[in-house]
């Protein structure tokens, strides 16, 4: 059994897969405690492995399958990871903190380390290589991100229900990207097309 938020058929907000249609199963429960996590830990249904296939299978054009969170590696294996792709003929993604080690089947892996702000430093981060570095910035030293091998980076603004606050965390992430040119702008596309 497994503890999911919510299963929800949209579009990739962010990153490299951005205006992608895709399944995102987002699971409840993660080993930090980000001050700007936006997942409600508490509110799941704990789900069989087919009950979650099923409800993938109800967006069969949709071809992107993201594993999001909370943290998604605290429940997945192989096997899951195989077994949803045999099932749903999707590619597998997973969005991770990587702290934890994954299973080698992923299709893609989007590694977002949470070192460096409140609550994001409980547990040291593992994960040397990815096909995506996704960091959302706040001002920190992108030195600290050079050891880690991937194919594309990201750097994203921090959204904030404030405003003001909101268009200097944007101001701030486009200088960044402009000083560092081996990173790219993430935008999250779904709060400005205010959809899921």
């Amino acid at each position: 059994m497994y503890p999911i938020n919510e299963i929800f058929h949209s579009l990739q907000g962010e990153g490299y897969h951005t205006g992608m249609p895709a399944v995102f199963v987002r699971f409840s429960g993660c080993n930090l405690r980000c001050a700007f996590c936006d997942t409600l830990h508490q509110a799941h249904t704990m789900m069989t492995l087919q009950e979650i296939v099923d409800e993938v299978n109800r967006y069969r054009h949709a071809p992107l399958l993201v594993l999001t969170g909370g943290e998604p590696s605290l429940y997945i294996d192989e096997p899951f990871v195989a077994e949803l792709k045999r099932q749903t003929g999707k590619v597998v993604a997973i969005e991770t903190n990587g702290t934890r080690v994954l299973p080698s089947n992923l299709d893609w892996v989007t590694f977002s380390p949470k070192t460096g702000f409140d609550g994001g430093d409980a547990v040291p981060c593992v994960l040397e290589q990815c096909d995506e570095l996704k960091v959302v910035y706040l001002g920190q030293d992108l030195k600290q991100y050079d050891g880690i091998h991937a194919a594309h980076r990201f750097l994203q603004p921090c959204f904030s229900v404030d405003e003001t606050q909101c268009q200097a965390n944007m101001k701030s992430c486009v200088d960044a990207v402009l000083n560092n040119p081996g990173w790219r702008l993430s935008l999250q596309i779904h709060r400005i097309l205010n959809i899921r």
